[in-house]
Formats: structure tokens, C-alpha cells, sequence
């Protein structure tokens, strides 16, 4: 069975377009960030913050391996497109602070 790590990289890799915003089709926002915290919390509802916690330039989703791991492929692909990334040292998914 293929691992959270391997199958996350097997798939955006392929596509290569992290932070390709202006591909995904139906926008939940106009805003990455946004769009992805949306569709995180239409799959995973939940009754605390989304941001678990914020590190040097990035921050920590309170999405753990477990859920990461029922993503669709187009699922995955929508997220990183938005700029979201997983984890491979701490589980879980990410996203870099560019500003």
C-alpha cells in the first residue's frame, strides 16, 4: 500500500503546479487561502480553528494523516493549486506564509 507521503508527492508532481491558482475551475473564493480553508471544512467540519498552529514562514492546518489520507486525487490537486502542501516530517498539511 502506497503511503500519505509518496501518494501526495506521485500526484502533484505530475501535474507541477503548486500555487497555480487561476487553474482551478470553480472558485470558491478568489482568494487561495481562502478557497482552500473552504473546501477543507466542507470535507473535514469541525468545531476549532482550521490554523493549528504558525511556524517560520508557514502555518500548520489542524488536518491530520488520517484525513489527508481520504482525499480524492482532484482533491489533492485543488489543494496544492491553492498552495497547500503536506507535511512529510510532521504529518498533516501546511502552508507556507508568503508575506
Amino acid at each position: 500500500m502506497i503511503d500519505i507521503q509518496e501518494r501526495w508527492e506521485s500526484i502533484t508532481e505530475e501535474s507541477d503546479d503548486f500555487s497555480e491558482f487561476e487553474k482551478i475551475e470553480n472558485k470558491r473564493s478568489q482568494r487561495p487561502d481562502v478557497h482552500a480553508f473552504l473546501l477543507l471544512d466542507e470535507l473535514f467540519p469541525g468545531g476549532s480553528d482550521l490554523i493549528d498552529y504558525a511556524g517560520h514562514d508557514e502555518i500548520g492546518l489542524d488536518i491530520c494523516d488520517e484525513q489527508v489520507a481520504t482525499l480524492t486525487d482532484d482533491q489533492i490537486l485543488e489543494l496544492n493549486r491553492c498552495g497547500v502542501r503536506y507535511d512529510y516530517e510532521n504529518g498533516g498539511l501546511v502552508m507556507w506564509v508568503w508575506r
